[in-house]
């Protein structure tokens, strides 16, 4: 079925009215940090086009709501969401439209176009890369000037940084691994960077294993622990937040999400962003930013013409670079930059093409990997962990190809 776009003469799919005279679009969307930034651009593209009526849904739990609709053939319009493996699993499973050569993908920066194929593992791109984040390491700039630090560029750099603000009586990182989904910060910046996203294809082909791949990782990530708190696991991101926002910590292992937050504790704190230095050749180094949310549009959709028109709309330069200063988010856009001074030294990362896809994107989620992560942080036992994840990988895999 031909993708209806703007300027396309194509009729054959095209989007009838509702008794009220209006197209109707379903827009879901899986971030409910988003939801008003989303009402304010949904509430000027209606303004601007009298004959569609947009709506958006944010449910609790969006990616399982989403799976459960789609069993129930009951697929929204337009389907926001990040690249993650259930990304991968319905554009296999044939429920977005084939988006390959749309004028849509014009103007968005290819790096993440591949980000896209490569977590689904197809050559048919069914999403439009929209919105960006960053994964490192955020720093107290106050506590730094006075500790006379300067920002490590190298694993070692990063380790003896932490033992000088440790001596100093500071705790160098604040960690919140109460919630299981902070504990793979590290993971996903470690992985990409010593051992790179291509691992994952050749897992998926049964080639190699994490037991073979992931040691020096899972190193890294124990080591880390000494340079904490005295609750590294009784903390949540929330604490976490409030913490260092507080300026209880010189360093937060973050994502650029939590940025938002941090300023409604402390509008004024001087924070700074740097990439997470993995290895010891500074070269090398990779920051680590994948597709935070994406748009596609459904096959099942009535009103594609109509759909396609308001994703066009939200990746107008003036609309994408309102969400990403709402949002302290990257635009997939090119020329659409962020301005935001807190990561101004992520900049010249974006600028240069040094940047990789989340290893977490990779790993369907029935796998576990938040919780295999801390509970392998809270025993440290490298051979269980890295045995427990090739094992998950393994009945995941095998479920799939039995369905």
């Amino acid at each position: 079925m031909a993708l209806l776009l703007p300027g396309s003469l194509l009729t054959a799919c095209g989007g009838g009215e509702s008794d009220a005279g209006k197209v109707r679009i379903e827009f879901f969307q899986n971030k409910p940090e988003a939801k008003a930034s989303f009402d304010k651009l949904i509430a000027k593209f209606n303004a601007e086009n009298p004959g569609i009526e947009v709506t958006q849904v944010n449910p609790p739990d969006a990616e399982t709501v989403l799976l459960t609709r789609v069993v129930k053939n009951d697929e929204p319009d337009i389907v926001g969401m990040g690249a993650t493996d259930t990304f991968s699993v319905l554009s296999q499973s044939g429920i977005f439209e084939d988006l390959t050569n749309q004028p849509l993908l014009e103007g968005v920066n290819p790096v993440y176009v591949k980000q896209l194929t490569a977590v689904s593992g197809m050559r048919e791109i069914t999403g439009v890369p929209y919105a960006t984040n960053a994964n490192g390491i955020m720093y107290n700039k106050q506590i730094f000037r006075e500790l006379n630090l300067q920002v490590p560029k190298t694993w070692d750099e990063l380790i003896a940084t932490a033992k000088a603000v440790k001596e100093a009586g500071i705790i160098p990182f604040y960690f919140t691994y109460k919630d299981d989904w902070q504990t793979n910060l590290p993971f996903n910046a470690l992985g990409p960077n010593l051992v790179g996203n291509d691992f994952f294809q050749a897992r998926r082909s049964g080639e190699t294993t994490f037991k073979e791949n992931f040691r020096e990782v899972a190193e890294k990530m124990l080591a880390l622990l000494d340079y904490g708190h005295n609750d590294n696991f009784g903390k949540t991101y929330a604490d976490g937040n409030r913490a260092f926002a507080r300026g209880e910590a010189a360093m937060y292992i973050q994502g650029t999400w939590a940025i938002p937050e941090l300023r409604k504790t402390n509008p004024n704190m001087e924070l700074g962003f740097f990439p997470f230095p993995t290895g010891n050749n500074a070269d090398q180094v990779h920051l680590v930013s994948g597709v935070d949310t994406l748009l596609t549009i459904t096959k099942s959709s009535e009103h594609k013409e109509e759909a396609a028109q308001f994703i066009e709309f939200l990746l107008k330069p003036e609309n994408i670079g309102q969400y990403i200063e709402e949002q302290t988010a990257f635009s997939a856009v090119e020329g659409v930059e962020q301005k935001d001074p807190a990561v101004a030294e992520l900049q010249p990362y974006f600028e240069q093409g040094r940047f990789v896809d989340f290893a977490d994107h990779f790993i369907p989620q029935a796998v576990q990997l938040n919780s295999i992560v801390q509970s392998f942080l809270q025993n440290g036992n490298i051979d269980d962990f890295l045995g427990t994840l090739d094992r998950e990988w393994d009945k995941v895999a095998n479920r799939r190809q039995t369905h």
